[in-house]
């Protein structure tokens, strides 16, 4: 019987190898390109974590990072603002509504640590962050029944429970991280809004949205139409205009944004040249002047409404109303699942000022939404602890 001829296969000059995991800088196109990829869904980027958002924040620098596990494909991105400490070469970093990751993914380390890593090697004392799952939701007929004396919306059950957001909420806490205001309560505590109000638009038709608003919306919508207020797209020509109606409204509520005008003018400017359209700026008139104007921002099917602001005299004929009914539409118009009327008070209580806002708000029949607000770290080194308490004192003056 003959022997049996085996023919020897030679050996891979290298096994083949798993991608490895990477992290750094991305360039703004692929940066650009991975928030458009997300950006298709209801729950995409916040304007904040947009490249153009870093050239509307004078005075800070700023770096656009990514990390992955396949060649240089993200699967996630940052933007990090920078903000050096006076006399110092180190860094507050800021990440404004990001970073925009994989939240869902129970091994955040594999991303998180090395951002840390990055961001302590390039100076940084102490980072805050604003994960982007939300913690709990109330619709608006479940707060209009619970409104009175005192009340908060703390002390009101929720309509619903996020499990994803306080899974990451007990994520950080576990790893050191520090929710800020968490010993004063949410209120001011954060750079963005904790609670914002949101409006569906997912599924819904413009008679659905006529529907879902209250009769005193409807009313004063009909009102402004029969008192002629025309609603019109402006341009940036119109924005001192609109800084104007904005120092007026100050001065009226009580607070200040602290903003120029050249503030505004550089956002309209930098957010259209990224993207045509992305900001808007709507104004109502009425007799030829302009009563109240509106900025809007989209960002994929997110729409925000961001700044507005309105005369002290003929409110009577609801320029306001009528403004935030067109953008409405014109944000299910664009395809949106979602519009963003942005911050609302955590107060449930009539008598306080504060509580026009979201009663104001609540008139539009959506939801109030409590993020997970900002959460703050401190890196590795007793300088940075140092810089960290002074840096803390310095926001607490100001």
């Amino acid at each position: 019987m003959s022997a049996l001829l085996v023919t020897p296969v030679p050996a891979p000059a290298s096994a083949p190898t798993a991608p490895a995991p990477w992290f750094g800088p991305v360039t703004p196109e692929a940066y650009r390109a991975f928030l458009a990829a997300r950006s298709t869904g209801p729950g995409g980027p916040s304007f904040l974590q947009l490249p153009a958002w870093a050239q509307v924040k004078d005075g800070w620098s700023h770096q656009l990072l990514g990390w992955g596990q396949h060649s240089w494909r993200p699967d996630g991105v940052a933007l990090v603002l920078l903000r050096a400490f006076p006399g110092t070469r180190k860094y507050f970093a800021y990440l404004p509504e990001g970073p925009v990751a994989d939240w869902s993914d129970p091994d955040i380390d594999s991303w998180l640590t090395p951002l840390l890593a990055h961001l302590r090697a390039a100076g940084v004392f102490a980072v805050r962050i604003g994960p982007s799952p939300d913690y709990r939701r109330w619709t608006a007929a479940h707060l209009k029944a619970h409104t009175g004396p005192g009340r908060r919306l703390g002390d009101v059950l929720a309509s619903e429970v996020d499990p994803l957001g306080s899974a990451v909420a007990e994520r950080l806490r576990a790893r050191g991280w520090r929710r800020c205001g968490d010993d004063k309560g949410a209120d001011g505590a954060d750079a963005q809004p904790r609670h914002v109000y949101q409006v569906p638009l997912a599924g819904r038709g413009a008679d659905d949205l006529w529907s879902g608003l209250n009769q005193e919306w409807r009313r004063n919508i009909r009102k402004a139409r029969k008192s002629g207020v025309e609603v019109v797209v402006g341009s940036a020509a119109d924005l001192p205009e609109f800084y104007r109606l904005l120092r007026i409204t100050e001065e009226r509520d009580g607070f200040r944004l602290g903003r120029s005008l050249a503030y505004y003018e550089r956002q309209y400017a930098v957010l259209n040249a990224e993207h045509p359209g992305r900001m808007r700026l709507y104004l109502a008139r009425h007799e030829g002047e302009v009563l109240a104007a509106h900025t809007m921002i989209t960002v994929g099917r997110r729409v925000w409404y961001q700044t507005g602001a309105s005369a002290d005299h003929r409110r009577e004929v609801r320029p306001s109303n009528a403004l935030q009914w067109r953008m409405m539409l014109d944000a299910h118009a664009l395809g949106a699942a979602v519009y963003d009327l942005r911050g609302v008070p955590s107060t449930l209580d009539p008598g306080d000022r504060a509580h026009g806002l979201l009663r104001w708000k609540l008139g539009t029949g959506g939801q109030v939404v409590e993020t997970l607000g900002e959460w703050e770290i401190p890196l590795p080194g007793t300088t940075n602890h140092t810089l960290y308490r002074a840096f803390q004192a310095y926001l607490a003056r100001r």
